[in-house]
């Protein structure tokens, strides 16, 4: 599989400086850290492959080659042979790079074998669905809501014990993981796992809160605002860091996961970045040509019809739909002409329209300007 640009991987430029790149490395390694994906593969892919962008673009030699001939220029540390490149592995990672996680005020490093250390707890994921206007989408937003959810507790500070004060475990003596021997038909085999007692942390509560009743959570409201950009689609998942569940006697909060709820628009109807409105004529003014008034998200627009102008014919005004998320742009307004046939006539409606029935003008004629359904459905995407 083709390798991803280091810098799309990280979401930065060329010129990022080193605290911005850190700064990207810590957002990516935290989203795809294996602790927050326990068995996504996927997710741990992403996070070696934020790893080995960071290793090379904080690198001034690799970072050099990397510039001038891309990932080529890396050899076997791009490809496997080296370095990060391909063969990398958690203890790796986590004895290069552990400070990024330290310096958040996390230590993942736990179960890898990285730096030693207690392991986190991590509060659960809190899904809220948001509903937008076709308005608020065009203009990105800012939406409170208020969730109920777990909270750190005030009367201990998070950490379950009466005072917030802890006892070191006893049984891992503080480092929260512990030696385990197994029999094998190998032999007997010792490996490393989370302590038991203190599920990891280190300490141990002797004095429960007693208002947490030990769990270091209490159960509550939180008015969280949130900035939904411009561009949103129906259905898109959007991830607030650190607003979902307070985790058991301190650790890592979850993330509040804001699913996207699309409210119909009354008149016009979203294809992707483009909107599009139905507009119907009558008979007359698609023959004899017409000034028409469409909706658009910023209010009116006139635009001119031409005489002529024959049902399935699609008009265009540029950059009057919705902005692209990732702001590459804005969609157009595709306004659909269908031409309304009367469904009922009156004998005097009739008798004109017999006086016009055998006339060369009424009569079907398309000429090479006309163009097929195929081709105006083609010109509506492009």
């Amino acid at each position: 599989m083709k390798k991803r640009d280091f810098y799309e991987v990280l979401g930065v430029g060329k010129n990022a400086t080193a605290d911005e790149l850190k700064k990207a490395y810590r957002k990516q390694a935290m989203q795809f850290h294996p602790d927050r994906n326990p068995g996504d593969k996927a997710a741990e892919e992403k996070f070696k492959e934020a790893a080995e962008a960071y290793e090379v673009l904080t690198d001034a030699n690799k970072k050099a080659k990397y510039d001038r001939y891309g990932h080529e220029g890396l050899g076997g540390a791009a490809s496997g042979g080296g370095g990060f490149g391909g063969g990398m592995n958690m203890e790796d990672i986590f004895s290069n790079f552990g400070s990024i996680f330290e310096d958040a005020g996390f230590n993942f490093g736990g179960g890898f074998g990285g730096g030693g250390g207690t392991r986190a707890n991590r509060g659960s994921n809190l899904r809220v669905k948001v509903k937008l206007t076709l308005e608020e989408i065009a203009n990105g937003v800012e939406k409170k809501i208020k969730v109920n959810k777990y909270n750190a507790c005030q009367t201990c500070s998070g950490t379950g014990a009466q005072g917030g004060k802890t006892t070191s475990c006893g049984t891992c003596k503080g480092q929260g993981r512990v030696a385990q021997v197994v029999n094998t038909a190998f032999g007997r085999m010792q490996s490393v796992v989370t302590c038991p007692n203190c599920s990891g942390q280190g300490r141990v509560v002797t004095d429960k809160c007693n208002t947490c009743f030990g769990d270091g959570i209490t159960q509550g409201e939180e008015v969280i605002s949130i900035k939904i950009p411009a561009g949103v689609g129906n259905e898109m998942q959007l991830s607030v860091s650190g607003k979902g569940n307070a985790a058991p006697r301190g650790g890592v909060n979850g993330d509040l996961i804001v699913v996207i709820e699309e409210i119909p628009h009354e008149t016009l109807i979203r294809d992707g970045n483009n909107l599009i409105y139905n507009q119907y004529l009558s008979f007359m003014d698609a023959a004899m040509g017409t000034s028409i008034e469409v909706p658009t998200i910023e209010g009116k627009a006139r635009m001119k019809v031409e005489p002529g102008t024959q049902a399935g014919k699609v008009l265009r005004l540029r950059e009057k739909g919705l902005p692209d998320v990732n702001r590459y742009g804005k969609g157009d307004l595709l306004i659909n002409i269908n031409v309304w046939i009367p469904k009922a006539l009156t004998n005097e409606e009739k008798a004109i329209l017999e006086k016009l029935k055998d006339s060369p003008n009424f009569k079907p004629n398309p000429g090479a300007a006309d163009k097929s359904f195929f081709e105006r459905m083609r010109e509506m995407f492009h």
